[in-house]
Protein backbone atom coordinates (compact mmCIF):
# COMPACT_ATOMS: atom_id res chain seq x y z
CA UNK A 1 0.00 0.00 0.00
CA UNK A 2 2.77 2.71 1.13
CA UNK A 3 4.68 1.51 -2.43
CA UNK A 4 1.47 2.46 -4.63
CA UNK A 5 0.59 5.37 -2.56
CA UNK A 6 4.24 7.00 -3.11
CA UNK A 7 3.86 5.87 -6.68
CA UNK A 8 0.48 7.96 -6.71
CA UNK A 9 2.02 10.80 -5.29
CA UNK A 10 5.13 10.95 -7.76
CA UNK A 11 2.61 10.82 -10.56
CA UNK A 12 0.80 14.05 -9.15
CA UNK A 13 4.14 15.95 -9.10
CA UNK A 14 5.14 18.27 -12.29
CA UNK A 15 7.51 16.48 -14.01
CA UNK A 16 10.91 18.53 -15.54
CA UNK A 17 11.07 19.29 -18.52
CA UNK A 18 13.87 18.83 -21.12
CA UNK A 19 14.44 20.21 -24.22
CA UNK A 20 16.95 18.92 -26.82
CA UNK A 21 17.62 21.10 -29.89
CA UNK A 22 19.52 19.06 -32.36
CA UNK A 23 21.85 20.38 -35.06
CA UNK A 24 21.81 16.79 -37.25
CA UNK A 25 20.26 16.99 -40.60
CA UNK A 26 19.58 13.48 -40.69
CA UNK A 27 17.18 13.65 -38.37
CA UNK A 28 15.82 10.10 -36.87
CA UNK A 29 18.97 8.50 -39.14
CA UNK A 30 22.32 9.21 -37.77
CA UNK A 31 24.50 9.11 -34.69
CA UNK A 32 23.23 12.51 -32.91
CA UNK A 33 19.97 12.00 -32.85
CA UNK A 34 20.41 7.91 -31.60
CA UNK A 35 22.73 9.88 -28.56
CA UNK A 36 19.86 12.29 -28.12
CA UNK A 37 17.16 9.89 -27.58
CA UNK A 38 19.27 7.49 -25.51
CA UNK A 39 20.16 10.45 -23.34
CA UNK A 40 16.31 11.39 -22.97
CA UNK A 41 15.35 7.58 -22.60
CA UNK A 42 17.61 7.45 -19.41
CA UNK A 43 16.22 10.57 -17.67
CA UNK A 44 12.60 9.84 -18.32
CA UNK A 45 13.59 6.53 -16.89
CA UNK A 46 13.67 8.46 -13.35
CA UNK A 47 9.84 9.02 -13.86
CA UNK A 48 10.09 12.98 -13.14
CA UNK A 49 11.49 14.22 -16.43
CA UNK A 50 9.91 14.27 -19.56
CA UNK A 51 11.19 15.01 -22.98
CA UNK A 52 11.67 16.74 -26.08
CA UNK A 53 13.80 16.55 -29.46
CA UNK A 54 13.66 19.39 -31.85
CA UNK A 55 15.18 18.91 -35.32
CA UNK A 56 16.80 22.70 -36.12
CA UNK A 57 16.60 21.52 -39.66
CA UNK A 58 13.18 21.67 -39.28
CA UNK A 59 13.13 25.63 -38.34
CA UNK A 60 13.43 28.94 -40.24
CA UNK A 61 16.70 30.30 -38.90
CA UNK A 62 18.13 32.57 -41.67
CA UNK A 63 21.83 33.58 -41.38
CA UNK A 64 23.08 36.09 -39.01
CA UNK A 65 23.78 39.31 -41.22
CA UNK A 66 26.32 41.01 -39.02
CA UNK A 67 23.98 44.51 -38.50
CA UNK A 68 24.16 44.34 -35.01
CA UNK A 69 20.42 45.75 -34.78
CA UNK A 70 19.41 43.29 -31.67
CA UNK A 71 22.62 44.37 -29.90
CA UNK A 72 21.81 48.10 -30.16
CA UNK A 73 17.86 48.52 -30.77
CA UNK A 74 16.73 45.43 -29.73
CA UNK A 75 15.85 41.66 -31.08
CA UNK A 76 12.84 42.56 -31.64
CA UNK A 77 14.05 44.57 -34.34
CA UNK A 78 15.59 41.81 -36.25
CA UNK A 79 15.41 41.98 -40.02
CA UNK A 80 15.08 38.14 -40.08
CA UNK A 81 12.18 36.69 -39.31
CA UNK A 82 11.54 33.10 -38.81
CA UNK A 83 11.55 30.76 -35.80
CA UNK A 84 14.38 32.08 -33.27
CA UNK A 85 11.76 33.78 -31.01
CA UNK A 86 9.74 30.52 -31.12
CA UNK A 87 12.64 28.37 -30.20
CA UNK A 88 13.70 30.80 -27.16
CA UNK A 89 10.17 30.49 -25.76
CA UNK A 90 10.97 26.33 -25.91
CA UNK A 91 14.31 27.17 -23.91
CA UNK A 92 12.60 29.72 -21.42
CA UNK A 93 9.61 27.29 -20.61
CA UNK A 94 12.34 24.19 -20.43
CA UNK A 95 13.91 23.67 -16.76
CA UNK A 96 16.89 22.04 -18.83
CA UNK A 97 18.48 22.10 -22.48
CA UNK A 98 20.81 19.63 -24.28
CA UNK A 99 22.49 21.11 -27.58
CA UNK A 100 23.30 18.13 -29.47
CA UNK A 101 25.68 18.23 -32.80
CA UNK A 102 27.35 16.53 -35.23
CA UNK A 103 31.27 17.10 -35.96
CA UNK A 104 31.48 18.73 -39.44
CA UNK A 105 34.65 19.82 -40.59
CA UNK A 106 35.58 19.89 -36.93
CA UNK A 107 33.34 21.98 -35.66
CA UNK A 108 29.52 22.67 -35.20
CA UNK A 109 27.04 21.66 -37.86
CA UNK A 110 25.69 24.73 -40.11
CA UNK A 111 22.31 24.52 -38.80
CA UNK A 112 23.81 24.52 -35.09
CA UNK A 113 26.14 27.57 -35.65
CA UNK A 114 23.08 29.88 -37.32
CA UNK A 115 21.17 28.53 -33.91
CA UNK A 116 24.05 30.16 -32.21
CA UNK A 117 24.60 33.18 -34.19
CA UNK A 118 20.74 33.85 -33.58
CA UNK A 119 21.33 33.46 -30.36
CA UNK A 120 24.32 36.23 -30.40
CA UNK A 121 22.12 39.02 -28.61
CA UNK A 122 21.46 36.67 -25.68
CA UNK A 123 25.43 36.81 -24.64
CA UNK A 124 25.03 40.49 -24.18
CA UNK A 125 21.96 40.19 -22.24
CA UNK A 126 21.61 36.12 -20.81
CA UNK A 127 18.68 35.34 -19.20
CA UNK A 128 18.91 31.63 -18.21
CA UNK A 129 19.49 31.96 -14.83
CA UNK A 130 18.28 28.50 -12.55
CA UNK A 131 18.11 26.08 -15.78
CA UNK A 132 20.03 23.16 -16.32
CA UNK A 133 22.36 22.82 -19.52
CA UNK A 134 24.51 19.98 -21.18
CA UNK A 135 25.76 18.98 -24.40
CA UNK A 136 25.91 16.19 -27.02
CA UNK A 137 28.97 15.68 -29.79
CA UNK A 138 28.84 12.87 -32.41
CA UNK A 139 32.10 12.61 -34.03
CA UNK A 140 33.51 9.26 -36.47
CA UNK A 141 36.74 9.94 -35.61
CA UNK A 142 38.12 13.01 -33.46
CA UNK A 143 37.86 16.91 -32.64
CA UNK A 144 34.51 16.34 -31.05
CA UNK A 145 36.37 17.26 -27.48
CA UNK A 146 36.71 21.15 -28.46
CA UNK A 147 33.35 20.94 -29.32
CA UNK A 148 31.89 19.96 -26.10
CA UNK A 149 34.10 22.22 -24.39
CA UNK A 150 33.10 25.15 -26.96
CA UNK A 151 29.49 24.39 -26.43
CA UNK A 152 30.15 24.07 -22.59
CA UNK A 153 31.33 27.49 -22.59
CA UNK A 154 28.30 28.74 -24.66
CA UNK A 155 25.63 27.25 -22.03
CA UNK A 156 27.75 28.92 -19.66
CA UNK A 157 27.47 32.57 -20.99
CA UNK A 158 23.71 32.41 -21.88
CA UNK A 159 22.87 32.21 -17.96
CA UNK A 160 22.50 28.34 -17.63
CA UNK A 161 24.49 25.90 -15.00
CA UNK A 162 26.11 24.13 -17.14
CA UNK A 163 26.46 19.85 -16.77
CA UNK A 164 29.44 19.08 -18.54
CA UNK A 165 28.53 17.38 -22.07
CA UNK A 166 29.76 14.17 -23.20
CA UNK A 167 31.78 13.30 -27.09
CA UNK A 168 30.24 10.18 -28.33
CA UNK A 169 32.56 8.30 -31.25
CA UNK A 170 31.19 6.04 -33.64
CA UNK A 171 31.30 5.05 -37.37
CA UNK A 172 28.26 3.48 -39.12
CA UNK A 173 26.97 1.46 -38.69
CA UNK A 174 27.50 1.35 -34.97
CA UNK A 175 29.26 -1.92 -33.56
CA UNK A 176 28.17 -3.06 -30.31
CA UNK A 177 31.44 -2.09 -28.79
CA UNK A 178 30.83 1.67 -29.45
CA UNK A 179 27.01 1.10 -28.42
CA UNK A 180 28.27 -0.13 -24.82
CA UNK A 181 30.81 3.00 -24.65
CA UNK A 182 27.89 5.41 -25.70
CA UNK A 183 25.44 4.02 -23.08
CA UNK A 184 28.21 4.20 -20.56
CA UNK A 185 29.00 7.64 -21.13
CA UNK A 186 25.64 8.98 -21.58
CA UNK A 187 24.67 7.26 -18.05
CA UNK A 188 27.18 8.76 -16.32
CA UNK A 189 26.29 12.40 -18.21
CA UNK A 190 22.49 11.62 -17.10
CA UNK A 191 23.06 10.81 -13.61
CA UNK A 192 24.82 14.40 -13.06
CA UNK A 193 22.48 16.12 -15.30
CA UNK A 194 19.24 14.64 -13.41
CA UNK A 195 21.48 15.83 -9.98
CA UNK A 196 21.00 19.69 -10.93
CA UNK A 197 17.78 19.31 -12.87
CA UNK A 198 16.22 18.22 -9.88
CA UNK A 199 18.13 20.23 -7.24
CA UNK A 200 18.62 23.47 -9.09
CA UNK A 201 20.72 26.26 -7.72
CA UNK A 202 22.36 29.51 -8.54
CA UNK A 203 26.09 29.10 -7.77
CA UNK A 204 28.20 31.37 -6.67
CA UNK A 205 30.57 32.41 -9.79
CA UNK A 206 34.02 31.67 -10.84
CA UNK A 207 36.67 34.13 -11.15
CA UNK A 208 36.42 33.94 -14.69
CA UNK A 209 32.47 34.35 -14.46
CA UNK A 210 32.75 37.40 -12.28
CA UNK A 211 35.55 38.71 -14.65
CA UNK A 212 32.98 38.35 -17.09
CA UNK A 213 30.25 40.12 -15.60
CA UNK A 214 31.70 43.40 -13.92
CA UNK A 215 34.09 44.46 -17.11
CA UNK A 216 31.07 43.85 -19.40
CA UNK A 217 28.84 45.70 -16.78
CA UNK A 218 31.19 48.30 -16.19
CA UNK A 219 31.90 48.83 -20.03
CA UNK A 220 28.07 49.21 -20.63
CA UNK A 221 27.68 51.64 -17.87
CA UNK A 222 30.92 53.40 -19.47
CA UNK A 223 30.47 53.70 -22.66
CA UNK A 224 26.93 53.30 -23.66
CA UNK A 225 23.27 55.61 -22.76
CA UNK A 226 19.88 55.07 -22.34
CA UNK A 227 19.25 54.89 -26.61
CA UNK A 228 20.89 51.36 -25.89
CA UNK A 229 19.35 48.17 -25.43
CA UNK A 230 22.23 46.50 -23.30
CA UNK A 231 22.24 49.61 -21.11
CA UNK A 232 18.60 49.69 -20.60
CA UNK A 233 18.99 45.61 -19.99
CA UNK A 234 21.46 46.06 -16.95
CA UNK A 235 19.59 49.25 -15.49
CA UNK A 236 16.51 47.61 -15.33
CA UNK A 237 17.51 44.06 -13.54
CA UNK A 238 19.86 46.27 -11.57
CA UNK A 239 23.03 44.98 -12.54
CA UNK A 240 24.57 48.38 -13.31
CA UNK A 241 25.27 48.21 -9.32
CA UNK A 242 24.98 44.44 -8.35
CA UNK A 243 27.55 42.04 -7.56
CA UNK A 244 26.63 39.53 -9.86
CA UNK A 245 23.63 38.75 -12.29
CA UNK A 246 21.59 37.24 -9.19
CA UNK A 247 22.33 37.38 -5.70
CA UNK A 248 25.20 35.55 -4.15
CA UNK A 249 27.33 35.70 -1.59
CA UNK A 250 31.02 36.49 -2.44
CA UNK A 251 34.03 36.10 0.41
CA UNK A 252 36.51 38.90 1.11
CA UNK A 253 38.96 37.60 -1.75
CA UNK A 254 35.94 37.83 -4.70
CA UNK A 255 34.69 41.18 -3.55
CA UNK A 256 38.28 42.14 -3.34
CA UNK A 257 38.57 40.75 -6.80
CA UNK A 258 35.53 41.97 -8.74
CA UNK A 259 36.38 45.91 -7.59
CA UNK A 260 39.66 45.13 -8.91
CA UNK A 261 37.51 44.16 -12.68
CA UNK A 262 35.22 47.41 -11.97
CA UNK A 263 38.81 49.99 -11.66
CA UNK A 264 40.41 47.85 -14.52
CA UNK A 265 37.38 48.56 -17.08
CA UNK A 266 36.93 52.04 -15.41
CA UNK A 267 40.05 52.62 -17.05
CA UNK A 268 39.86 51.09 -20.21
CA UNK A 269 35.93 51.60 -21.08
CA UNK A 270 36.12 55.73 -20.15
CA UNK A 271 33.34 57.25 -21.35
CA UNK A 272 33.31 58.96 -25.14
CA UNK A 273 34.61 62.43 -25.34
CA UNK A 274 31.75 65.10 -27.10
CA UNK A 275 32.22 65.08 -30.91
CA UNK A 276 34.16 68.47 -31.56
CA UNK A 277 32.01 71.33 -32.89
CA UNK A 278 31.92 70.96 -36.96
CA UNK A 279 32.52 74.35 -38.38
CA UNK A 280 31.45 75.67 -41.40
CA UNK A 281 31.50 78.82 -43.63
CA UNK A 282 27.76 80.30 -41.98
CA UNK A 283 29.09 79.27 -38.33
CA UNK A 284 32.77 80.78 -38.46
CA UNK A 285 30.58 84.08 -39.88
CA UNK A 286 28.29 83.75 -36.94
CA UNK A 287 31.35 83.24 -34.79
CA UNK A 288 32.85 86.26 -35.85
CA UNK A 289 30.28 88.81 -35.81
CA UNK A 290 28.91 87.61 -31.79
CA UNK A 291 33.04 88.16 -31.10
CA UNK A 292 32.62 91.91 -33.25
CA UNK A 293 29.34 92.47 -31.08
CA UNK A 294 31.21 91.60 -28.02
CA UNK A 295 34.20 94.24 -28.84
CA UNK A 296 34.19 97.67 -26.66
CA UNK A 297 33.28 100.63 -29.23
CA UNK A 298 36.08 102.54 -29.95
CA UNK A 299 36.43 106.30 -30.45
CA UNK A 300 38.98 107.92 -32.56
CA UNK A 301 40.63 110.64 -30.85
CA UNK A 302 40.95 114.19 -32.94
CA UNK A 303 44.00 116.18 -31.13
CA UNK A 304 46.83 117.75 -31.92
CA UNK A 305 48.49 114.80 -34.84
CA UNK A 306 51.94 115.51 -36.17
Amino acid sequence: MEIVAKKAIDEKKPRKSVTVFAGSGRKQRGLTYAAARRFLDNLESYGDVQGEIVFLSECSLGLCRGCKVCFERGEERCPLKGDRDMLIEKMMASDGVVFATPTYSFQVSAIMKAFLDRLGFVFHRPRFFGKTFTSIVAQGLFGGGKIEKYLDFVGGCLGFNTVKGSCITALEPMTEKDRRKMDKALARQCRRFHKQLIEPTLAAPSLLQLMGFRMGRTSIKQTLGEDKRDFVYYRDRDWLESDYYYPTRLGPLKKAVGALFDWMAARKYKRPEPAPRLITMASAAEQAAEENDKRPTQTTARGDAS
